[in-house]
């Protein structure tokens, strides 16, 4: 569980699970085949689909002093019918 970083709860989201895809963010340098991988592992389940994207980090300022915050990757991960996973943890804000 060292890549997938947290669950993702949004409105989007929730809708997919309807159609029993999952949404998280996991570490920027993974690829696909590694969370494919780690996911049937670990859940013991079937992925049929995976889609990802790249999202940047947002702008900070702290006084004097710009930066961002980290990059990340969102994965949507499609299952065979009958098959779920549990929730994951909620990211605490």
């Amino acid at each position: 569980m060292d890549r997938i970083r947290y669950a993702v709860f949004t409105d989007k989201s929730i809708q997919l699970l309807g159609k029993n895809q999952y949404t998280s963010n996991v570490e920027s340098g993974s690829t696909r085949i590694e969370i494919k991988h780690w996911v049937e592992l670990f859940f013991c389940v079937r992925v049929i689909a995976m889609n990802s994207h790249r999202l940047r980090g947002k702008a900070r300022r702290m006084g004097p002093i710009t930066g961002q915050t980290m990059h990340y990757r969102r994965m949507i991960i499609t299952l065979q019918p009958g098959y779920s996973i549990p929730p994951l943890k909620k990211k605490r804000t």
